[in-house]
């Protein structure tokens, strides 16, 4: 599975990546962490374009503090164009703490492989908080 991550957390997917390898997960499931630059997303794009992008490429959105309000705002969009094959928008729910709690991280690093491993129950979900 290909994670789209949001232009603020590149540090962030990078740990998270390391605690997949060393817990030997990534033997198991393929996780990819793919950033805004390899599919040349500029970080001032809109929710609409980010969350466009990611659906149309079949990623998972992985990010923070993307916006709540405004008509492009990621929960607008959700709204307006989430389906029953939309894949769900992934949101640490304390990166500062992903950042420097190696048990937080890892317990992050885990449910990302378990959402990934169940992806099918979670088609058409609009929002999964980490860990």
């Amino acid at each position: 599975m290909n994670f789209l991550v949001d232009h603020n957390l590149r540090g962030h997917a990078i740990l998270l990546s390391g605690s997949m390898v060393s817990s030997g997960w990534l033997d198991w499931v393929v996780i990819r962490f793919i950033t805004f630059e390899e599919v040349g997303l500029s970080i001032n794009s809109d929710d609409r374009i980010v969350w466009q992008l990611a659906q149309s490429n079949h990623m998972i959105l992985l990010t923070a503090n993307r916006s709540m309000k405004g008509e492009n705002s990621l929960e607008q969009v959700m709204r307006e164009e989430m389906t029953f094959t939309s894949l769900p928008v992934i949101t640490i729910s304390d990166a500062d703490r992903l950042l420097n709690d190696s048990e937080y991280r890892q317990r992050c690093a885990v449910r990302l492989v378990e959402i990934v491993i169940d992806i099918d129950v979670y088609m058409g979900v609009s929002r999964l908080f980490i860990p």
